[in-house]
């Protein structure tokens, strides 16, 4: 199929081949249909640091790890048949942090750096601007669960970070993830604040499967880690609870059939017919990068997404799911990007994770040094080196970068992140939208939230309930769990700069 040493297909040189695969392309858009029915379900993934150039990466990436020069790959979020650009802004901030734009994600509100769940009134580390509870906003989660439908979250991160934390809490910290953490302020008991953790088991009795890592926040600091042996971690609770064990108790005391599992094993034997409530702790912060994972110990993103969805798709209501369809709708994005690069001009092929190849020798480095096709503006890794004989495919090889910054930190990007979307209203992802848009969508093709005024039989086809689609639901929830994988192969790429 390649013309020797050339990554070239013989077909790809003759204009024919990319005339026929743009006629092709527009045959199949030109068939799509826009669905105006009502969503049943809502899932969406939210790539943390999921930029453009992460994308256009993996996709090369996968190509290659399949044989091929990678370019012409097409990742399965990339079918989706509506795609747009986001916004990531935060309200007082040009880069934003995870925690204000999962919270303009989940609850279509723009908030302060740093903050969850409260709008732009609230001042970071500041409990006496919590006293006023207006400044509280609902989620999509929140919007479900007042229709009386499931609701659900899968993360690879802490259950209590900043992402997941975002469908769920309301602090004026992101770091406030234990009680351990809350400042001494008297304005913090006094306004009745809790942490993220205490939050999610004692204020968020409906979310039924709760899967991630950060078990830390939940234990007491005389509990033994079952996994490390080790307790009195300083991110231990300092109020004595077992977290865990309060969670399992108030559900089977309600009547539920719950399981609490921390290990692949348990997480194996958990039959999603005969449990209504699931939590997964997995590690006691976040859980392993995929490609350090033990699979014994971690079950992966793809399999927690799809035990996830048959634990929640028992709901004849509906549901929803964040994970960090024909009537289903179906969400990829990410809360915003990385300061991460494709620079060069390497030929057809060139491995991704290697050196650039120039094509003349005018476009060399002054220095004479190679340099990589992949690199950071800013973070943790090497500044500019002789690499010459490194072997930089390894998976704890550091990406150069420009400005280096302390261990374990890297700046977040500014600029617009994708949009991709199937299903029920996924049309109204089209151009350029705020971020806080997300939200809106989702509340408006699933009928819920604060605006329900369209979902009547005077608007024609507009959230009218489908009733179609349920002999194939086996390959959506496929298709979704592939979709999955393609976003765990995204997080190849940025896995050497731990994201905030």
């Amino acid at each position: 199929m390649y013309e020797g040493s050339s990554s070239i297909r013989y077909d790809e040189k003759n204009k024919s081949f990319w005339l026929n695969k743009g006629k092709e392309e527009l045959r199949l858009n030109r068939l799509q249909q826009i669905n105006t029915n009502k969503a049943k379900n809502v899932i969406i993934f939210i790539g943390d640091g999921m930029g453009l150039s992460t994308i256009t990466a993996s996709r090369i990436y996968k190509g290659q790890t399949q044989g091929n020069p990678g370019e012409e790959t097409v990742l399965n979020m990339e079918t989706l048949p509506y795609a747009a650009f986001s916004k990531t802004y935060s309200a007082d901030r040009q880069v934003a942090d995870s925690a204000t734009t999962a919270t303009a994600i989940l609850s279509g509100v723009k908030i302060n750096d740093g903050t969850i769940g409260v709008d732009g009134r609230a001042v970071r580390e500041s409990c006496s601007s919590l006293a006023n509870p207006d400044v509280k906003v609902s989620t999509i989660l929140d919007w479900f669960i007042e229709d009386g439908r499931s609701v659900g979250f899968v993360t690879t991160a802490r259950v209590t970070h900043a992402t997941p934390a975002a469908s769920y809490a309301h602090v004026a910290d992101r770091e406030w993830e234990t009680d351990a953490l809350l400042p001494s302020d008297p304005a913090c008991a006094a306004n009745g604040i809790k942490d993220i953790a205490a939050q999610l088991v004692d204020e968020n009795p409906a979310i039924k499967v709760i899967l991630g890592g950060g078990r830390r926040a939940f234990f007491n600091k005389t509990q033994v880690d079952p996994d490390t042996g080790k307790a009195n971690n300083s991110n231990n609770r300092v109020d004595g609870r077992d977290l865990t064990q309060v969670w399992l108790t108030r559900r089977q005391q309600e009547g539920h059939r719950a399981r609490y599992v921390w290990n692949y094993t348990q997480f194996t034997s958990v039959a999603p017919d005969d449990v209504d409530f699931l939590l997964g702790l997995f590690n006691p912060s976040h859980m392993q990068y995929e490609t350090d994972r033990d699979p014994q110990k971690e079950p992966s993103i793809a399999e927690m997404t799809e035990k996830a969805i048959r634990v929640l798709q028992k709901d004849p209501n509906g549901f929803f799911l964040l994970v960090e369809e024909e009537d289903t709708l179906l969400i990829v994005t990410a809360d915003h990007s990385h300061v991460f690069t494709i620079a060069g001009y390497s030929k057809r092929g060139n491995d991704i994770l290697g050196f650039v190849d120039p094509i003349d020798p005018g476009q060399d480095p002054l220095d004479n040094m190679p340099f990589l096709t992949l690199s950071y503006a800013n973070g943790p890794g090497p500044s500019r080196g002789n690499l010459t004989g490194v072997n930089t495919t390894a998976n704890d090889f550091r990406q150069e970068v420009m400005v280096r910054t302390q261990p374990d930190f890297e700046t977040h990007g500014g600029e617009d992140v994708a949009i991709f979307a199937s299903g029920p209203m996924s049309f109204l992802f089209r151009g350029m939208h705020e971020q806080s848009y997300i939200a809106q969508v989702m509340g408006f093709a699933a009928c819920v939230g604060p605006d329900k005024s369209h979902c009547t039989e005077n608007t024609g086809n507009y959230c009218k309930q489908t009733t179609s689609g349920a002999g194939h639901s086996g390959l959506q929830w496929s298709s979704v769990v592939a979709t999955a994988a393609s976003v765990l192969l995204s997080a190849r790429l940025w896995r050497d700069v731990l994201t905030n």
